[in-house]
């Protein structure tokens, strides 16, 4: 099986939504898809949560398919997401310094992809 990391840094809610739909596309075509919430993407996490946000169904969708491996926890600690997070029920990453290690992925045949 075709193992993928999304390593999202970036912030944008238009580059975010790629990361979603790719993740949906891997996954609906088989791969073994997580996604890795890192960087200034975790201010997002608070504003995916309101239903009115237009990024929301596509999350709520990827997050039910279990696509969404975790969150920075130094990152969503530092910019001010780490309630939003874990009110989501998202996993806390930190295993490289409380930073999510890429190497692990690598260790585990993921091909790391980063956004």
């Amino acid at each position: 099986m075709t193992k993928k990391a999304l390593f999202v840094f970036n912030g944008d809610p238009m580059c975010f939504i790629h990361v979603l739909l790719n993740a949906l596309d891997m996954h609906q075509k088989g791969y073994m898809v997580k996604t890795v919430i890192e960087g200034a993407a975790v201010k997002l996490i608070p504003e995916l949560a309101k239903p009115d946000h237009p990024l929301h169904a596509l999350w709520e969708k990827a997050k039910s398919a279990g696509l969404i491996h975790g969150v920075c926890r130094a990152c969503s600690n530092k910019l001010g997401a780490l309630s939003a997070a874990n009110d989501q029920g998202l996993g806390m990453l930190e295993d490289m310094s409380g930073h999510p290690s890429m190497a692990a992925y690598i260790v585990e045949g993921y091909e790391i992809i980063t956004f």
